[in-house]
């Protein structure tokens, strides 16, 4: 589960190109013209360590640092395992920030704590081969199991492992691969008419570069130039450059021919026994891998170095062990299950898990990882996922609940709130579920770290699940005599209640329900309350 990209944008993007009178030939007709897209407010700066407001509910991070924390120092030092993309270790804001394995040497190539992992210096990376290769793509999990499918012999009713009908698998997979054929054809239609667009306005004008103010100020006589110039401020106003829709068709074009494609198999490079769900020794020691984008914003947002001037400020003082498991594609259960053993083995405190997808045929190998992260007693945060849909009805794996119907009680389930309250209090691609989602977080307009000693902004519960670890790993820091347990209930209780107030449903047409039915909390988490109600727990024990 990623950061949401250009899809949910692709929507304001057919309108902008759309809804303009045609230009000159050879454009095509188009339909009539519909309302201009008003220009958007941009969020506050660092809303969601802010304390709430009327207009923007952050998390109340700087509120608990200042009004709580000031002359305090940490009393443990929290680990919180990442499993993810891979992290930019180093980043100058998250160099200082890095779990270190005290019994490996660096780069001796020798498993000197004799842990089975060569140079396991700030992690491992369960996706990588003993050759120092990588992989960067995957398939998606109904891709695998199609493929599965395509492999049985032909029977009325054929299933695949988790028991899932191939007749269901089947249609998945066609109606996704048709969806991304579908937007790849209209993006590569886009495409010319807005280069066009650009290109009018740029001999209009008499400037190689263009920006909203001047095309704004522009009073164009000629008709190509008028629809040139709705064209581009349309565009600008759904915040789509040109570069955006090359990038979103290169990655159209990617998906189609890796993440859908069946006979796309890079599990290989990994070198592993792939059937074998026990086999845990395989992978390599580079957590940064090829595309660490995703980790190093998770990261980031919990622990990037506070008070150093350089990016945004993380939330604890903690240490980020590297677990490099999630592909561009969809993770698979067995390097997920090792990852969440690797982490708990190695003394993390919690794991964030930032990823989700909609089957797990090796779901007893995860659940068996989770039991043991409840044995040893480590918190675990998910994330919701980005897909607007009810969790109870939707799953998006892994969850808390296992086969036999019982549930991990040391996990937290994060949906992803937004900066514009009331309305929007619940990000419009948020999952939700009454019973399924613990609480929501701040997820929109997140800046945080990303490689190469930059910054990204970006929102996803990938980005409100950090939110959360970060806030459980600061309680956690002051509060060493809380369990994951107590943390996990001092993170609900103190939650901030909006249960009353009306929002519309996450993938909704504009539906209004209270935002209590989205959560079993019905609030968003505000760390000066959390710590608050962890003084007392504290000293009640």
């Amino acid at each position: 589960m990623k950061p949401l990209r250009l899809p949910l944008l692709l929507a304001a993007l057919f309108v902008a190109c759309t809804s303009a009178p045609p230009l000159a030939a050879p454009a095509p007709a188009s339909p009539p013209a519909s309302p201009r897209i008003a220009a958007p407010e941009s969020a506050p700066p660092r809303w969601w360590l802010a304390p709430a407001n009327a207009a923007s509910p952050g998390a109340g991070v700087e509120a608990a640092y200042r009004e709580l924390l000031a002359g305090k120092e940490p009393r443990r030092t929290v680990v919180v395992g990442v499993i993810d993309s891979g992290v930019d270790i180093a980043h100058e804001d998250l160099d200082g920030s890095l779990w270190v394995n005290p019994g490996e040497v660096a780069g001796n190539g020798v498993d000197d704590d004799g842990n089975g992992y060569v140079d396991d210096v700030h992690g491992w990376n369960f996706i990588g081969g003993a050759d120092g290769r990588n992989v960067a793509d995957d398939t998606y999990e109904v891709t695998r199991l199609f493929a599965a499918c395509r492999a049985l012999p032909a029977a009325d009713e054929r299933v695949v492992a988790g028991g899932v009908p191939c007749a269901e698998i089947e249609a998945v997979h066609a109606e996704r691969r048709g969806d991304a054929e579908q937007m790849l054809a209209q993006v590569r239609g886009m495409g010319p008419a807005v280069e066009r667009a650009y290109a009018v306005l740029r001999d209009e004008l008499g400037r190689d570069s263009l920006t909203a103010e001047a095309v704004r100020a522009a009073v164009p006589m000629r008709l190509e130039v008028r629809q040139a110039r709705q064209i581009y401020l349309q565009l600008a106003a759904a915040g789509i450059t040109p570069a955006m829709i090359a990038a979103e068709e290169a990655r159209l074009e990617r998906l189609l021919d890796r993440g859908l494609n069946p006979a796309f198999d890079p599990r290989p490079i990994v070198g592993d026994d792939y059937d074998d769900l026990r086999q845990r020794r395989y992978g390599n020691a580079d957590v940064v891998g090829p595309d660490a984008s995703h980790g190093t914003g998770v990261a980031g947002i919990i622990a990037a170095e506070r008070g150093n001037g350089i990016g945004e400020d993380g939330i604890a003082p903690a240490r980020i062990m590297v677990l490099r498991a999630v592909p561009d594609g969809d993770e698979r259960d067995k390097d997920v299950a090792n990852a969440i053993r690797y982490a708990v083995d190695h003394g993390a405190h919690i794991i964030n898990m930032s990823f989700g997808k909609g089957y797990s045929p090796g779901k007893r190998a995860v659940d068996e990882a989770v039991r043991y992260a409840e044995e040893k007693g480590v918190l675990l945060v998910h994330a919701a996922g980005n897909e607007g849909d009810d969790l109870a009805t939707t799953p998006s794996f892994p969850t808390r609940r296992y086969d036999d119907g019982r549930e991990a009680a040391n996990w937290i389930e994060v949906g992803a709130s937004g900066w514009r309250a009331p309305d929007a209090l619940a990000a419009e691609f948020s999952n939700y579920g009454r019973d399924r989602v613990d609480v929501f977080a701040p997820g929109v307009d997140i800046t945080a770290a990303a490689p190469g000693n930059g910054s990204q902004t970006a929102s996803g519960t990938s980005f409100a699940a950090p939110v959360v670890s970060g806030l459980a790993a600061l309680i956690m820091a002051y509060y060493p005599e809380l369990s994951a347990a107590d943390v996990r209930r001092v993170i609900l209780e103190s939650a901030r209640p909006y249960g009353t107030v009306m929002v519309t449903r996450p993938g909704s047409d504009g539906e209004r329900v209270p935002f209590g039915e989205l959560s079993v909390t019905g609030g968003i988490v505000d760390a000066r309350a959390a710590l608050e109600l962890a003084e007392k727990v504290a000293a009640g024990k």
